[in-house]
């Protein structure tokens, strides 16, 4: 199994999850998170003074899913995510060893 996060802007958040249901992801935990890449955040002006946001707001998404389904996940987030400049985001695969239902005690791919 994989769990695919997904780092992303946040008004990119409903074209990723109609994606992703449409595809038959049954699950994912979105979080709003704060970072800095390439992007560096950015200046704002506020009542005239000029200050620097370091950290630029954006969603996180996990999903946890078999892995023949991993490659179309991530091909699928890349296209509803992409907008073409800087800040898009970021996708990061990772190996996930058990995963356990709590309510029926299912583990495995039967849990996701």
């Amino acid at each position: 199994m994989k769990k695919i996060e997904v780092i992303t802007r946040p008004h990119k958040l409903d074209d990723v999850k109609q994606a992703l249901t449409e595809m038959g992801v049954k699950g994912m935990t979105v979080s709003e998170v704060k970072g800095f890449g390439r992007q560096r955040g950015h200046t704002e002006f506020y009542r005239g003074a000029e200050y620097k946001v370091d950290f630029v707001g954006k969603v996180k998404i996990d999903i946890v899913v078999a892995d023949e389904a991993a490659a179309k996940v991530i091909a699928v987030v890349r296209q509803a995510a992409h907008t073409g400049e800087v800040g898009d985001g970021k996708i990061f695969v990772l190996d996930v060893e058990e995963v356990v239902r709590i309510r029926t005690g299912e583990t495995g791919p039967n849990a996701i």
